[in-house]
């Protein structure tokens, strides 16, 4: 169980921290997502402790895992956010979160999302297109207010993960040419409301090699210098986030191996370092528990049918994602059985696992499926009318109900029917 730290078997049942399964499913019921608090906080510890050489700022991607009791404990930890809506800089603030520590990306934002980030004075928005900055421009001159920027170069690093996560390629939507963004950092050189005080990059997600780093690292340090010889003297550099974990058989390095190629490439220079981790910080540390409801045995396949389903869990249907499903309570005795982990949604990519040897299992059991803390409940909807699961957050012994399930009425209250006759 190294690979989930926080979770462990004991006496056969399947614990987070002091805390066992079962009887928090009977309390709250499936589905259900609960998190370790000691997994997220080794695990943030590691990441600064591993960076500490250089002057850093860790910016959680709040794309991640969104929830405002994570958020408000990377805020204590003095964390830095990494955002892409008015919304989640709206979950920031109310978490506790500095305003002045958080980096605003994403490639469309509207007109309202860039005034309400320049009135709380955000620590700087990574701009995605020349028609963004000149938008920015205009709004930061109009409301007579200063506002951080820097420019999202494209790399064009190949990350070698799954096409859909890949954000670094010249054919990406995302960032802009080095070129153009050399133009673009001039053209705001002199303005007297915006200022350029970063450059950013972002490759990827669920990336597993140190190189595609230092790839993109070598390519903003050359960029930087261009700037630098016509004037432009920027204070931080964010090469994004995008470390992998481990699902299945992947080996990451550890973010001491990640230190090691990026950190002497800051040594000497004036330049902030900023990362955006998200996945690598809460993945790990959480899990979704569902209950088995059926077993369907067909001719070619045989079904565990469970109360989860791909509205509360969307990656195996969307990336056909691995995640390791393992039974809340251990029986060595009963006999190995192939399973398809399948849910109650009328789709046919609703699924969890596909051909998964386990222990036979019986309606009313538990199944553990791991790897759940990022992109899960913050993917989650509320598709056939289904209710999003609650979220815990363990602490030791002490279990915290840090959202609570949908209530079924909620779920069509911003719906109006129309006028009757």
């Amino acid at each position: 169980m190294n690979q989930f730290p926080g979770f462990e078997y004991r006496q056969d049942n399947l614990y987070v921290e002091e805390v066992d399964i079962p009887r928090m499913a009977l309390e709250y019921g499936t589905p259900l997502y609960i998190y370790s608090k000691s997994a997220l906080t080794s695990r943030w510890v590691e990441l600064c402790t591993a960076f500490s050489s250089i002057d850093f700022l860790p910016c959680y991607a709040v794309k991640a895992n969104s929830n405002i009791a994570i958020l408000q404990m990377l805020a204590q930890w003095g964390a830095g956010f990494d955002i892409v809506s008015v919304g989640e800089l709206e979950r920031v603030l109310a978490a506790g979160g500095d305003a002045s520590k958080v980096m605003f990306s994403g490639v469309a934002k509207r007109e309202d999302e860039i005034r309400k980030a320049i009135h709380c004075q955000t620590g700087c928005i990574n701009v995605e297109s020349e028609y963004e900055l000149t938008r920015i421009c205009a709004i930061s001159a109009d409301m007579k207010m200063h506002v951080n920027v820097s420019l999202r170069i494209n790399p064009d690093v190949n990350p070698n993960t799954h096409p859909y996560t890949s954000t670094g390629l010249k054919e990406s939507k995302f960032g802009i040419t080095s070129e153009l963004a050399l133009k673009l950092y001039t053209s705001i050189k002199d303005d007297p409301w915006v200022r350029p005080v970063g450059v950013d990059c972002h490759i990827g997600s669920q990336i597993t090699e140190t190189q595609p780093y230092v790839e993109a690292a070598k390519h903003v340090f050359e960029f930087v210098e261009k700037l630098e010889q016509l004037g432009i003297e920027l204070k931080h550099i964010d090469l994004g986030g995008g470390f992998g974990i481990t699902y299945d058989n992947e080996k990451p390095p550890a973010f001491s191996h990640y230190a090691e190629v990026i950190t002497p490439l800051f040594k000497g220079k004036h330049y902030q370092l900023v990362l955006e981790p998200g996945r690598s910080i809460v993945a790990n540390a959480g899990i979704l528990v569902t209950a088995v409801e059926y077993i369907k045995d067909i001719e070619v396949n045989e079904f565990v049918l469970v109360d989860a389903a791909m509205n509360d869990l969307m990656r195996p249907a969307l990336y056909q994602a691995w995640h390791t499903v393992l039974p809340v309570t251990l029986n060595a005795k009963r006999v190995d059985k192939v399973y398809d982990i399948v849910g109650p949604v009328c789709e046919s990519g609703d699924f969890f696992a596909k051909k998964r040897e386990m222990k036979e299992l019986q309606p009313g059991e538990l199944l553990a499926v791991m790897s759940a803390g990022a992109y899960a409940m913050t993917m989650a909807s509320n598709y056939n009318t289904r209710q999003r699961p609650c979220e815990l957050m363990i602490d030791g012994g002490n279990t915290h109900l840090i959202r609570r399930r949908d209530a079924l009425d909620e779920l069509w209250q911003n719906e109006i029917l129309l006028p009757t006759d």
